[in-house]
């Protein structure tokens, strides 16, 4: 899961910009990347999401992953059994862990 805490949106740069993004495969960094790497800024996916739906307190959009992922690497890099994948995003006090087993 995500948390125990996340931030809100009065402590990050305005429209979420510049936040490095990072995901570590067994304390291995995997993939590392900027919110200004996303092919639509934070702002233009909330409107779109909101849209279709009405976000409320707490909701969390996650919206894709940023380049270098293990299926299109040679030789490819998956995740196996007793793996420890961690995504953190600049700002926040917190990682999510997914620990697979």
């Amino acid at each position: 899961g995500f948390g125990p805490a996340l931030v809100t949106a009065d402590e990050v740069p305005a429209g979420g910009k510049g936040l490095r993004l990072e995901t570590r495969l067994n304390d291995v960094v995997v993939q590392s990347a900027t919110t200004d790497d996303m092919l639509f800024d934070v702002a233009t996916l909330i409107e779109t999401i909101s849209e279709a739906i009405t976000l409320e307190a707490g909701d969390l959009i996650v919206s894709g992953t940023p380049a270098g992922i293990g299926w299109a690497r040679n030789p490819r890099l998956l995740m196996k059994d007793g793996d420890k994948c961690e995504v953190s995003i600049e700002g926040s006090a917190d990682r999510s862990t997914l620990s697979r087993s």
